[in-house]
């Protein structure tokens, strides 16, 4: 077990990594050092090194062992969604600013002459001062980046009929977007999540996101970080947003397990657990076996936070992670989530 305190850990991990004595660089930049990260130029859009991608399939197998009992359906989808299931979803309406479409060039000859002019101009400046002129050749396709994990599944639900009695629960991982780039490694443009779906009448959802709520913070307890559970919202657009949000609040519709990431001094939402009531349910007419509107809800996983917060917490050498870490991670995995749920009864 590791028995330093956060502070004395965090403090131990700078000074041994940076290299210098009374040197204080960022998450990000340690990481970036060591090439755990890969810079590409653009804030929040990373690449990804094996040993991170190595951290990100562990907790991957954690996950699916602590669901593994819920009999979920996998489904997997490409971080594309059809733009028209985008548009019905809502997303437009809570966060423009977060949004992320996908056009094409869908001209002629002519239009491709138009398009290389306004390109050979533009790479006659530098990187932050090229215009966007060569854009304006492109249209719109069919399809938009995919801003929630579960956000596919709803359609394909609805054209299945009604749910069976005990509803369904979905497996599902994508890559997301999401237009905010920050310096915060925590906060990148595209990212995993791994989520839990579960349709059902609103006991079912509601049991089940007190189930994760369980769940989610036994995974972050055996991975000796720390656990705070709090009630949370969107991030809604605008100063109408900010009813939305309150509503949200008052309705307990969302909560967050918080872990200090890029910086010791403020946390970031590494789970979320979410209901989202008839909403999903209601926009694409997906009915439970007695015909009432489906209530819907998720718990989400933030595998880069995570992943990042393991960094943070217990040092940038994976070998030296506490051994009781490395054990559930590198070993045997099912064994100790099991434990873990039988100790916890969760």
């Amino acid at each position: 077990m590791n028995t330093m305190t956060e502070t004395a850990a965090l403090a131990a991990a700078d000074a041994a990594d940076a290299g210098t004595v009374g040197a204080d660089p960022t998450l990000r930049d340690r990481l970036l050092e060591k090439g755990i990260l890969i810079d590409t130029g653009e804030n929040g859009l990373y690449g990804r090194s094996q040993v991170f991608e190595d951290v990100v399939d562990r907790l991957n197998a954690a996950i699916t062992y602590l669901g593994a009992d819920q009999d979920p359906e996998v489904l997997r989808f490409p971080p594309a969604m059809r733009r028209t299931d985008f548009e019905d979803s809502e997303y437009l309406k809570n966060f423009p600013d977060l949004a992320g479409t996908i056009h094409s060039f869908c001209g002629n000859e002519a239009g491709q002459h138009r398009l290389l002019r306004c390109l050979d101009d533009a790479m006659q400046r530098s990187d932050d001062d090229r215009d966007t002129e060569w854009m304006s050749q492109q249209a719109p396709t069919r399809v938009v980046l995919t801003p929630a994990a579960c956000y596919p599944i709803y359609p394909v639900m609805a054209r299945r009929g009604p749910l069976p009695a005990n509803g369904r629960t979905i497996d599902v991982l994508s890559y997301c977007f999401r237009h905010e780039p920050s310096l915060d490694p925590a906060r990148m443009q595209m990212f995993r999540q791994r989520e839990y779906v579960r349709l059902g009448d609103p006991e079912q959802v509601m049991a089940f996101r007190q189930m994760w709520i369980e769940r989610g913070s036994l995974l972050v307890s055996l991975l000796q970080l720390p656990v705070d559970v709090d009630l949370a919202n969107d991030p809604f657009f605008g100063r109408g947003g900010k009813i939305v949000a309150d509503s949200q609040r008052a309705q307990a519709l969302k909560f967050e397990l918080l872990i200090p990431v890029a910086n010791p001094d403020s946390k970031t939402a590494c789970l979320s657990f979410n209901y989202h009531m008839d909403h999903f349910g209601g926009i694409w007419k997906i009915e439970c076996a007695d015909g009432s509107v489906a209530h819907t809800g998720c718990v989400g996983f933030g595998m880069e936070r995570i992943t990042l917060a393991l960094f943070r917490h217990h040092g940038l050498d994976v070998n030296t992670w506490p051994d009781d870490v490395r054990a559930l991670l590198w070993g045997d995995t099912k064994a100790r989530i099991a434990h873990g749920l039988a100790g916890a009864g969760a």
